[in-house]
C-alpha cells in the first residue's frame, strides 16, 4: 500500500486503505497512522459521496482527497469516537460501506482485518448478475481494444467472474496493421492478445475466447442500450458470469475423434438439469466437419434442451484446456447452462425473413414464450450474409426489433458462417411448446437464430 498524506488533515488519523493498481506498497494494512482508535476507507469521490448520503456513516466523516492522485477517502475525525468502533466492530455499517466498492477494490478491502474479510465473503455472494465489458473502438495499434477495454472496466464491475465469453472480430484480433510509418503489413499475434486478455481475470475463471467476422454486443452502462450490429471494424465484448446459486455453468470441447461417451463425461447428457448448451463450431470448413458435427448435435437434439450458436472464424482462448490451438481438424467448443431455474426460449429467422414487418413478427413469437426479463441475456447469432446488405442496406434491423420487444435484455452475438438453433421454449415448468412444425433441423444458412437465457430471480447488480 503506497504511503502518502491526506490535504487539509489537520488532525491525526489512521488510515485503512486498499492498494491501488500500480502503486508501490509496503508489507501490513496500516498506511499511515498515528492514532489507533480513528480509520478512513479509501474509495472513488462518487463512491465516497454514497457513502455519505446513505446515511451510513456519522455526519462528522467528511471526504478528502489524496494529494496527487484521483482517489478520495472518507475520513473520521479524532474528535469522533465512534471511528475506530464503526470500522473495527459494526459489521452492519462495514458491509454497507464495503458494498459502494467494485469487486477488485473489495477483494483488497478483505485483507484488512477479519471482519472486513467476512463483511466482504457475504457481498460476494449476494453479486449474482451478470456484467459485460463491450469494446466499441479501435484499441492500441500493438492490442485488441477488448483487452484496454477489459483492462479498465474491471476494476469498476461488480462480480468476481467466474466463466468468461469473450467474442471480438476476427479481422482485428488477428489482422493487419501498417508498422510504424513504414508501407508494410505485419500480424497482429492473436495468440499474445488472447494470454493478455486472459491474465487481466481470476486465475479460477473458465475463459471461452472466439474470434467471428462480426460483432452483436450492447454498449457498456445499461442493459437497455441499443445493441449494435458491427459487420466491419474492430469490436468485441467479454460476458463476465459470477457463480450463481442453482446455476451451473461450464465450458467443453470436442474435436478429432469423438464417441457419445464424452458428451456424457462433459455433462450434455444423463443431466436432467441441463437446459441451455450454446455450441460454436470452428475450422467446418474441413473434411468430415459436417459429420463430425452431427454426431455431437443430434444426441442433444432434445425438447428440452435449447441448442443454439453458430460457426465461428476461430477458437482463441480455452483456459481449461493447457492446448487451446484450434489446430487443424473441425472442433465444437460451447457452454453448458444446467439448473432448475434456468428458462430459455429460441427463434428461427429463416430466409422468408426479409424486412421489418417479418423480423418483428419473429420478436413476437420469442416474446410469447414469457421468459422474465429480469436476469436475462440475449444472444443473436447471424450469418454474414445477412445485415445491412440482406435488408436492403438497412442496418441494425434485427437488434432493433430485439430492442423493441426487450427494452431491458442486453444482445450479444456475432456474424458467422452457420447458424444452429430452431424454434423451441423451455419454461420454468419445463413444458416445451413449439412455434412451428419444423423439428430436429437444427443447421442452417442465411438465417438469424435469436435467444434468450434467464438466469433466474437474483438482486440485482449489474444487468
Amino acid at each position: 500500500m503506497s504511503r502518502g498524506h491526506f490535504a487539509d488533515v489537520s488532525r491525526p488519523v489512521c488510515i485503512y486503505t486498499i492498494p491501488t493498481t500500480g502503486k508501490p506498497f509496503v508489507g501490513g494494512h496500516v498506511l499511515w497512522r498515528r492514532r489507533p482508535e480513528v480509520g478512513a476507507v479509501r474509495m472513488t469521490y462518487s463512491e465516497c459521496a454514497a457513502v455519505k448520503a446513505s446515511g451510513s456513516l456519522p455526519a462528522s466523516w467528511c471526504a478528502r482527497q489524496v494529494p496527487g492522485t484521483e482517489a478520495w477517502v472518507a475520513v473520521a475525525m479524532e474528535s469522533d469516537g465512534k471511528g475506530a468502533y464503526v470500522l473495527s466492530n459494526l459489521a452492519e455499517v462495514v458491509e454497507r460501506i464495503l458494498s459502494f466498492l467494485p469487486t477488485k477494490a473489495l477483494l483488497r478491502a478483505a485483507c484488512v482485518c477479519r471482519l472486513w474479510r467476512e463483511c466482504a465473503r457475504r457481498l460476494l455472494r449476494t453479486q449474482q448478475s451478470i456484467a459485460w465489458v463491450s469494446a466499441l473502438e479501435p484499441g492500441p495499434s500493438d492490442s485488441h481494444s477488448l483487452v484496454r477495454a477489459l483492462a479498465e472496466e474491471l476494476e469498476n464491475v461488480h462480480v468476481l467472474p467466474r466463466t468468461v465469453l469473450y467474442i471480438a472480430d476476427a479481422e482485428t484480433f488477428i489482422g493487419y496493421e501498417e508498422c510504424h510509418r513504414q508501407k508494410r503489413a505485419r500480424k497482429r499475434n492473436s495468440k499474445e492478445t488472447a494470454i493478455a486478455l486472459e491474465k487481466l481475470l481470476p486465475k479460477r475463471c473458465q475463459v471461452l475466447g472466439l474470434v467471428t467476422p462480426g460483432i452483436v454486443v450492447t454498449p457498456m452502462g445499461s442493459s437497455s442500450n441499443r445493441p449494435k450490429e458491427i459487420e466491419d471494424g474492430e469490436a468485441g465484448f467479454a460476458l463476465l458470469f459470477p457463480k450463481i446459486d442453482g446455476v451451473k455453468i461450464h465450458t467443453f470441447h470436442f474435436k478429432k475423434v469423438f464417441d457419445e461417451s464424452k458428451l456424457t463425461e462433459a455433462g450434455l447428457k444423463n443431466n436432467p438439469e441441463l437446459r441451455v448448451v450454446l455450441l460454436f463450431v470452428y475450422n467446418s470448413w474441413k473434411p468430415g466437419a459436417d459429420r463430425f458435427l452431427s454426431q455431437i448435435i443430434n444426441p442433444l437434439n432434445e425438447k428440452s434442451i435449447i441448442l443454439a450458436g453458430g460457426y465461428v472464424e476461430n477458437l482463441t482462448s480455452l483456459t481449461s484446456e493447457n492446448n487451446t490451438e484450434a489446430g487443424d481438424s473441425c472442433g465444437v467448443v460451447g457452454l453448458a447452462f444446467s439448473g432448475p431455474q434456468l428458462q430459455s426460449a429460441a427463434v428461427l429467422l429463416d430466409q422468408d425473413v426479409i424486412d421489418e414487418r417479418t423480423v418483428e413478427a419473429a420478436m413476437q413469437r420469442l416474446k410469447a414464450a414469457n421468459i422474465p426479463e429480469h436476469n436475462t441475456i440475449g444472444f443473436m447469432f447471424a450469418c454474414v450474409g445477412r445485415g445491412h446488405q440482406y435488408y436492403k442496406t438497412k442496418g441494425n434491423l434485427e437488434a432493433d426489433a430485439f430492442r423493441k420487444f426487450f427494452p431491458n435484455v442486453p444482445l450479444f452475438g456475432f456474424f458467422g458462417h452457420g447458424e444452429i438453433g430452431c424454434d423451441r421454449i423451455v419454461t420454468g415448468n419445463f413444458i416445451l411448446r413449439e412455434c412451428n412444425d419444423i423439428k430436429d433441423d437444427l443447421l442452417h444458412g442465411y438465417t438469424t437464430v435469436m435467444t434468450l437465457i434467464h438466469l433466474g430471480s437474483t438482486k440485482a447488480n449489474q444487468v
